[in-house]
């Protein structure tokens, strides 16, 4: 399960943390950190040739999304996929934050977004058509339309609340055992929230991405219950 080292000069804390954390993602997504795995401080603090104060400070974010779960006396691990009820209980909460941030993104940062939502469906396009056998630049394309959109709607505390559901990875995680099946759907929904950004319609971006959460909910749902099929 390498995770991988900095190879950089040091930094501020919260850089490293940061560091840490988006490392720690990807390995969640790619499968290399599988359900129940331990999360050695120590071991991580070595293996990422880092102090043990940014592997803290990254894991309690984690914690916070529910991504890693913390033991008493045992430290931290990896938890468990969704289930039915947390997938659905999690898409119903993007449902609510999302189609807002559409809204909001698209009235106060339509016009410097459209370049960059454009480029991340073209991103999308090209792992469709050259997939190879890690997920990690569809999930990297897929999770940054959506953070471009809520950085977008310029309110601290939406952003908060968006990264604090950690919705990518939880949907992503399902992938490790089915592989990406969605791809033509993702890039035509996501393609209907960029013409709304594209024609200035605020209240179509809301829309078409409330469409969209909806489809990616039922594709989840049905995800989870393949792996228990």
């Amino acid at each position: 399960m390498p995770i991988g080292s900095t190879g950089r000069p040091a930094a501020t804390r919260q850089v490293l943390a940061d560091h840490v954390y988006d490392e720690l993602m990807v390995a969640l997504v790619d499968g290399r950190l599988g359900a129940g795995e331990p999360l050695n401080i120590d071991a991580l603090s070595r293996e990422m040739q880092l102090s043990q104060t940014p592997i803290r400070e990254a894991l309690a974010r984690l914690e916070s999304t529910g991504l890693v779960v913390r033991e008493a006396l045992k430290g931290y691990r990896v938890a468990p996929l969704f289930s039915a009820v947390e997938l659905d209980e999690l898409m119903d909460a993007r449902s609510v934050l999302e189609p807002e941030n559409a809204f909001r993104a698209c009235a106060e940062s339509a016009t410097e977004l459209i370049p960059q939502l454009e480029r991340s469906i073209r991103d999308l396009a090209e792992f469709k058509d050259n997939q190879s056998s890690s997920i990690r630049p569809y999930w990297q394309a897929d999770e940054r339309f959506h953070r471009l959109i809520a950085e977008g709607a310029k309110n601290r505390f939406l952003l908060s609340a968006y990264t604090a559901l950690g919705g990518h990875v939880q949907r992503f995680r399902l992938f490790g055992g089915l592989g990406v099946s969605d791809a033509d759907f993702a890039i035509a929904e996501h393609t209907d929230i960029l013409t709304a950004f594209q024609a200035g319609e605020a209240e179509l971006a809301r829309e078409k991405m409330a469409d969209h959460i909806a489809m990616v909910k039922h594709r989840a749902i049905s995800d989870e219950a393949h792996l228990h099929a």
